[in-house]
């Protein structure tokens, strides 16, 4: 009969060697997690596809309620989220709102995801 040895190759120090150099910084890491659970709803990620596709990349309230079979104060309540977490501004005109993308909020989420982004929350 023969034994197989399972002593691992490297020992000591060696086996627990970080993987990545530098972590993402915790501030970074808060403001993609914020961007992440307002994205979690599939209802806010129609509305922020909605909102991207519109020829001229603005969505007034009043027109987003249909698309999404949601009433005006649910929507309302979405799109408050994703403007909190930066993924949307909100300009008031007369008695509606109208929503546009940040311009820089999905590329922002993506560096902080790949590790590269700066201090700023997405």
């Amino acid at each position: 009969m023969t034994t197989t040895d399972t002593t691992p190759a490297t020992t000591g120090a060696d086996c627990c060697t970080p993987a990545v150099a530098q972590a993402l910084a915790p501030e970074v890491a808060r403001g993609v997690a914020r961007a992440f659970k307002a994205l979690s709803d599939p209802a806010r990620v129609q509305l922020l596809a909605i909102i991207a596709a519109q020829p001229d990349g603005e969505a007034c309230v009043c027109d987003l309620t249909e698309p999404v079979a949601l009433t005006q104060p649910t929507v309302s309540h979405h799109l408050k989220i994703l403007v909190e977490a930066g993924l949307l501004a909100r300009e008031q005109r007369g008695r509606w709102a109208y929503y546009t993308i940040q311009p820089t909020a999905l590329t922002r989420l993506a560096a902080g995801l790949a590790g590269t982004g700066s201090t700023a929350a997405p």
